[in-house]
């Protein structure tokens, strides 16, 4: 492996990952700040300062730093998620001294200027309606909130219109300047890259980042229920979610495998049995989400207001089966989807600096590609059926429901049976 890591004197991480016959190079920062480190008074703060980061610095305007990437043919985004906030670049080899010093720019002397704000606020404000349009994107927010009410980690990433419009610019300036610290972020980058260089790079471009500030985090705790909304669609978008497993867990990669098995593809036993022998839903999938001291283990399913009674006594059904019914065969294709998956993404400059800036932040090390095959290969059948044993039993689940649902639509049956 020829990837680098260095640190800064104040903290920051500088990871480099050259990749031999590459012309371009994907670099971004990766900050251990996210939805889940909010207070009640600041949710949505990440959202607003991730916007807004690209909204004018001391030394550049928001069109001059769109104008200046876009001229050299570049590429600027980010996101924000419930743990992380992330800034990255695509750019050619010649521009990566251009790329760190944008990202140290709008990392360190964003003006946060009134006329902006009051503009990109609005916009915000505008994702957050076009979101609640949305039922198969609202509804897994709306099942995060039931599983984890009144917690952080509950709580919408986006916030609500009014407390986006309430936020000030020293209250974004503030909190950027509490959870922005060296020693919580990661500069990573793939592709062209040459390390001594990229960490001259930015020891020129970070010296600015603030070194103490607050790193707590409040440690979920997992209470389920229902959500339910009625609404006039032609689907009820349906999905549930049962507690998971934490990304240092021993079970992490067999989650995944489960997950992969369950729902991960048309092979997959819920797509074969609610899709195609049942022709209950079109779309169905799991996934199977982690957190520093947490996780999730969640179903998604689309279907008819006649269906959904028999889609959902059928899902759980088929939950139970796994927890006394794992084949060889299944886990095996779902090992190998989950193994080309990683290693396909191997091959793409901005998924390696992602990936191994997550790796950083969270187990503070780069994981070896090998390392993970072989946990990946170390996952058994039994492992499996334990832990679909552990998960889909005895446990109160979370479900939640948008759609043409009826008055007495009720889920307790199912419930009651994963209970």
């Amino acid at each position: 492996m020829s990837l680098k890591v260095s640190t800064l004197s104040n903290g920051l991480r500088v990871i480099s990952d050259p990749m031999p016959g590459l012309e371009t190079a994907a670099v971004g920062v990766w900050v251990d700040t996210g939805a889940r480190h909010e207070t009640v008074a600041e949710n949505g703060i990440s959202h607003v300062l991730e916007h807004m980061a690209f909204k004018g610095t001391e030394k550049r305007t928001a069109l001059e730093i769109a104008e200046v990437i876009e001229a050299v043919g570049g590429h600027l985004n980010a996101y924000t998620s419930r743990d992380q906030t992330a800034y990255f670049a695509r750019v050619l080899k010649a521009d990566v001294p251009l790329a760190v010093d944008i990202l140290g720019d709008i990392l360190q002397h964003s003006s946060f200027d009134d006329e902006e704000l009051g503009r990109e606020k609005e916009v915000i404000v505008q994702e957050i309606g076009q979101t609640h349009d949305t039922p198969d994107d609202i509804i897994f927010d709306h099942l995060q909130e039931t599983a984890y009410p009144n917690q952080p980690l509950g709580r919408s990433i986006l916030g609500t219109s009014s407390k986006v419009r309430g936020f000030g610019r020293d209250t974004i300036a503030g909190y950027m300047k509490k959870r922005y610290l060296a020693s919580k972020m990661v500069l990573s980058a793939s592709g062209a890259i040459d390390h001594d260089e990229l960490v001259r790079l930015a020891e020129q471009a970070f010296i600015e980042l603030p070194t103490n500030g607050a790193t707590n985090m409040e440690r979920a705790i997992y209470k389920g229920g229902e959500f339910l909304e009625g609404r006039d669609l032609e689907q009820i978008h349906f999905a549930l979610s049962v507690p998971g497993v934490a990304y240092g867990d021993d079970d992490f990669y067999t989650s995944q495998i489960l997950s992969g098995l369950l729902g991960g593809g048309m092979s997959s036993r819920l797509f074969q049995e609610l899709r195609e022998r049942r022709g209950l839903c079109y779309s169905v999938f799991s996934f199977a989400s982690s957190f520093a001291d947490t996780g999730l283990f969640t179903v998604y399913a689309g279907t008819g207001e006649d269906q959904i009674d028999e889609l959902s006594t059928v899902l759980a059904d088929e939950l139970l089966r796994a927890t006394g019914s794992i084949l060889d065969a299944e886990v095996d294709r779902a090992k190998a989807q989950h193994k080309a998956a990683m290693l396909m993404g191997q091959e793409s400059p901005a998924s390696r600096s992602e990936v191994y800036a997550r790796q950083m932040l969270i187990f503070n090390r780069i994981i070896p590609a090998a390392e993970t095959v072989a946990n990946i290969d170390a996952v058994s059948a039994a492992r499996v059926q334990d832990l679909a044993g552990r998960l889909f039993t005895g446990i109160a689940p979370t479900i939640a429901a948008i759609g043409p649902l009826k008055s007495a639509t009720s889920f307790g049956n199912m419930s009651q049976k994963l209970n």
